[in-house]
C-alpha cells in the first residue's frame, strides 16, 4: 500500500540511518569507493573516470564532480570516434557505496545542483550489490532516482530497468513555469522504495509511482515478485559526458564554473520492518487496436493528410536530438524531410509513428517507397519505448537514390504483445543532409 505523503512532507515513520553531509576536507573512504572505467565503456559515453582530486573533491561542505579534458603527454586533447564522428574526451568522477553501505527499501535522497551544458548527465542512482544473483543487468535491475540532460535543465527522470528482455518503467518531473532549474540551484531528488512500490520525488512532490516489474534467470521462467528488487543496493554518484542518450557536447564547448555537479547531501531512511508479502499487480489485458480497411496499421500512411509533424496529435511525427535539424511537408501523397543539420547521433533527425500494434508470435512486412535528392543512406526500424527501446525490427541501413525505391523488411514479433510499437526512419548522422522523400508506408501482418 502506497505511504505518499503531501508535498513537502516525509512519512514519520522513515528513520534517518545513513547520511553524508560531505563536511569533511576529503571523501570519507568509509562511505565511498572510486570506480575507474574506459572511455565509451557504456552507452557511448565520452569520459573516462578516474580517482583524481581535480575531478572529484569537497570544498565548503559539498561534494563536487566536474569534467575535464583527457590531454595525451603533450597537452593536446584526445579524441575519439563515436558513430562516425570524432569528439573530445573527458575525464570525471563517478563514486560508489559498494560494500560499505548497501540496502534494502527505503527512502534515499540527494540535494544537488546540476552541471550546466550539452551533453551532461549526472545521476543519483542505485545497483544490487550482487549482480549475478539475478543475471547480469538489466535482469539485475537497476534504480535511477535523478537523471537531468545538462542543456534541458527543467526536467528531471526516474526510472526503474529491469527484465529479459530489456525494460524501463520511467517518469520525468518537469518544474515549475518560473521556478529556479535544475542548474541554477539546488533541489532535493528522492526515491522512496517499498517491497512492492517505488516512489520518485523532486523538491516534495511526488511525480512517478512504479509497481510492476519482473525479472528471469537465464533458461529459466520468471523469478517471484517483487525480484530484482529484494536485494541489497548500493548507491552511486557520477558525472557522465556525451552518450547515446543524451547527446555530445560540440568539441569548442568551454566548461567554466557552472559544469559541475555539485551535491549536498546523500541521507538514506528507513522504516523499522517491512511487509515483504506482496502480490504483484494484476497486468492489464494489452488491447491492440486493429489496422484500416486495406490491413495497414501505419495511419496516414499514404499520406494523403497533410500534418504539422511537430503536433502531438499528428499521425506522423519529427523528433530532433543532439543537434539534429529539420523541416517537413507533406504533399503528392509523400512526406518530404529537410535535413538542415544531421546531428550527432543517429536518431538525431528522426521520422515516427507511434501507438503501432504488434501481437506476440505474428509475423509482419513493413514496405514503403523512399529517394533523395542525392544518393545518401538512411536508417530504418520498429522500437518498443516501453521497453528500453528494443529493437522489434533491427536497424536496417538503406541506400536512398534519386530513383524512387521499394523497400520491404520483415520481421518475427517474439516478444509480449505491445500496442505501442513504433515505425522509426533515422536520418541524423548518416554524412547527408539530401532531401529525402518517403511515401506508400505500410505495416501489414503476413500471419
Amino acid at each position: 500500500m502506497s505511504t505518499a505523503t503531501k508535498k513537502g512532507e516525509m512519512d514519520q515513520s522513515y528513520k534517518l540511518v545513513w547520511e553524508d553531509n560531505f563536511d569533511g576536507d576529503t571523501l570519507n573512504p568509509d562511505n565511498w569507493s572510486f570506480e575507474k572505467h574506459e572511455p565509451g565503456w557504456v552507452n557511448a559515453e565520452l569520459q573516462e573516470y578516474v580517482v583524481s582530486e581535480e575531478n572529484t573533491y569537497i570544498k565548503d561542505g559539498l561534494l563536487y564532480i566536474r569534467p575535464t579534458e583527457r590531454l595525451d603527454e603533450a597537452g593536446n586533447a584526445i579524441y575519439e570516434e563515436r558513430g562516425g564522428q570524432r569528439y573530445k574526451t573527458y575525464l570525471s568522477g563517478r563514486i560508489n557505496t559498494q560494500g560499505k553501505h548497501e540496502f534494502t527499501y527505503g527512502r534515499f535522497e540527494a540535494r544537488a545542483k546540476i552541471p550546466k551544458g550539452k551533453g551532461f548527465l549526472p545521476a543519483f542512482w542505485m545497483m544490487p550489490a550482487d549482480e549475478d544473483y539475478y543475471g547480469q543487468w538489466p535482469k539485475c535491475g537497476e534504480i535511477d532516482i535523478m537523471e537531468v540532460h545538462g542543456d534541458k535543465l527543467s526536467r528531471s527522470y526516474g526510472t526503474l530497468h529491469f527484465g529479459e528482455p530489456h525494460t524501463e518503467s520511467q517518469g520525468k518531473y518537469d518544474l515549475p513555469e518560473g521556478a529556479a532549474d535544475f542548474g541554477s540551484d539546488f533541489h532535493v531528488f528522492a526515491c522512496e522504495w517499498d517491497p512492492g512500490e517505488f516512489r520518485f520525488y523532486v523538491d516534495g512532490t511526488l511525480f512517478y509511482t512504479a509497481n510492476d516489474w519482473f525479472t528471469k534467470r537465464p533458461g529459466c521462467e520468471e523469478v517471484p515478485y517483487p525480484a530484482p528488487y529484494d536485494q541489497p543496493f548500493y548507491i552511486i554518484l557520477n558525472l557522465a559526458v556525451g552518450g547515446s542518450w543524451v547527446g555530445y557536447p560540440d568539441n569548442d564547448a568551454v566548461f567554466g564554473e557552472d559544469a559541475q555537479f555539485v551535491i549536498d547531501y546523500v541521507k538514506v531512511y528507513a522504516k523499522d520492518s517491512y511487509d515483504t508479502n506482496v502480490v504483484k499487480p494484476e497486468k492489464k489485458k494489452v488491447v491492440l487496436r486493429d489496422p484500416d480497411e486495406k490491413g495497414n496499421y501505419c495511419m496516414n500512411g499514404d499520406f494523403a493528410t497533410a500534418e504539422d509533424l511537430t503536433k502531438e496529435d499528428a499521425n506522423w511525427g519529427l523528433l530532433l536530438a543532439d543537434g539534429g535539424e529539420a523541416e517537413t511537408q507533406i504533399s503528392g501523397n509523400t512526406l518530404h524531410i529537410t535535413t538542415v543539420e544531421q546531428g550527432g547521433m543517429q536518431h538525431s533527425v528522426q521520422i515516427v509513428q507511434a501507438d503501432i500494434p504488434v501481437a506476440k508470435g505474428a509475423k509482419y512486412e513493413l514496405r514503403y517507397d523512399a529517394y533523395a535528392d542525392e544518393a545518401r543512406t538512411m536508417v530504418t526500424n520498429i522500437t518498443a519505448p516501453d521497453r528500453g527501446y528494443f529493437r522489434y525490427l533491427a536497424d536496417t541501413k538503406v541506400s536512398l537514390t534519386t530513383e524512387k525505391q521499394t523497400f520491404t523488411h520483415r520481421f518475427d514479433m517474439t516478444e509480449y504483445d505491445d500496442a505501442n510499437a513504433r515505425v522509426e526512419f533515422n536520418l541524423g548522422r548518416q554524412g547527408s543532409t539530401a532531401t529525402v522523400h518517403i511515401s506508400n508506408v505500410t505495416l501489414k501482418r503476413e500471419s
